[in-house]
This record gives structure tokens, sequence and C-alpha cells, in this order.
């Protein structure tokens, strides 16, 4: 995926553990008061959405729970991208 497969986009051994789990009939309201990002503002603010990601896992870390923000900053890593398996 990208060039960064197997590390990202399988779900195997020796895989970064980045999982996204998604509630699709989960209704709620965005907004930029419950974003986790550095802006204060949403060009959806106020819009009614059906589907909502509940928990996101970062290298086997909890970094999202219902809406509860677990990261740090500074936790990224750069990684190398080499050629999208497709190509090579």
């Amino acid at each position: 995926m990208f060039g960064l497969y197997p590390r990202k986009g399988t779900i195997a051994p020796g895989s970064d553990a980045d999982i996204v789990l998604y509630d699709p009939t989960a209704r709620h309201v965005l907004s930029a008061a419950s974003h986790h990002m550095a802006v204060d503002y949403s060009a959806y603010e106020g819009r009614e959405v059906q589907g909502q990601v509940t928990t996101v896992l970062s290298r086997g870390d909890v970094i999202l729970d219902h809406g509860q923000w677990h990261g740090q900053a500074g936790r990224g890593r750069f990684l190398h991208r080499g050629m999208c398996q497709y190509l090579g």
C-alpha cells in the first residue's frame, strides 16, 4: 500500500497494527470542538452525518476510544516508502 506494504495495509505479524473500528449506523454532528486537530474551524460545522469512527489503534496502541483522545505529541514516525507492490 503506497510502497509501505507489508508494514502497512495488512493485519499480520510484523505489521504496525494500525486499525480503525467504524460504526456505520452511528449518527453525530460534525464540529471543530470535537475534532482532534490543531484548527478551530470545520467546513462541515453543524452537519449531521451517519457513520462514525469509534476506536483507532496505531502501532497497537489505542489512540482514540469513543471520542476520548489518548495520543501523544511526537509519537509519529517517518517511514521511507519503497516501490508500490503493484508496480514492482
